[in-house]
């Protein structure tokens, strides 16, 4: 078993999140643009229907795990995987709200994680997530819960990109509580240029999926270099 140091704390692998709740858009962009977002990467997205890819926006409350509470958001692509690896999901951007798990996601598996106000709010059938960074909002998203979906447990790929060098992290995901419909949602952008890079994807538009997921449990591997740069 592999331990790291943050901040004067040791990270043991794998990490594991016991109790969180997460909400994820899903919405068909043009592939073209979706893959020059990417390109820094060295991975390629998946076209599902030819010319278009996938692009997820996704919130998580984490409430106990082991780099602590905090929320995050990310948004993410579905990628071809290297060396014939089943497609997985390449995390382009993830601000979180905490320094500790901030610091952790950096060193340990390259996620490119900074600091944002990120406000979560699950009022009735309506889950809301706002985003601000530097003190501009970046996206202001409205969910509504579909019909009951049922759990498991899904093992993931997770691709991240930080300091030239490519890495992939073993994820395994246990929700319950899950629900999905199509649709669902809807999304402002602001002025950030991260809205920016969202609005050239052709966001907003309508989404091709949402789901929502009260308990939600993960855990994650070390991480191993694909490519470095």
């Amino acid at each position: 078993m592999s331990s790291h140091l943050v901040q004067g704390r040791c990270v043991d692998m794998p990490v594991r999140v016991r109790e969180a709740s997460a909400c994820s858009v899903m919405f068909a962009v043009p592939a073209r643009v979706a893959r020059s977002t990417i390109e820094h990467s060295g991975l390629d997205v998946v076209e599902p229907v030819p010319g278009r890819a996938l692009c997820s926006l996704a919130f998580v409350r984490y409430v106990d795990g082991d780099l602590g509470r905090y929320h995050e958001f990310a948004v993410a692509f579905l990628v071809r995987a290297p060396r014939g690896r089943r497609p997985g999901a390449f995390i382009h951007r993830l601000p979180v709200d905490q320094s500790f798990t901030l610091e952790a996601g950096r060193t340990v598996w390259g996620f490119p994680k900074c600091m944002a106000d990120i406000d979560l709010r699950s009022d009735g059938p309506v889950r809301r997530c706002t985003v601000r960074q530097d003190g501009r909002l970046v996206v202001d998203l409205l969910v509504r819960r579909g019909l009951p979906v049922p759990g498991g447990i899904a093992a993931v790929d997770a691709y991240t990109h930080l300091d030239g060098t490519t890495r992939r992290i073993p994820w395994t995901v246990r929700p319950s509580g899950l629900r999905g419909r199509p649709g669902g949602a809807r999304i402002r952008l602001g002025d950030h240029p991260v809205a920016d890079e969202l609005a050239r994807l052709g966001l907003p538009r309508t989404a091709l999926l949402t789901s929502t997921i009260d308990n939600l449990a993960m855990e994650f591997q070390d991480a191993e270099t694909c490519a470095r740069s």
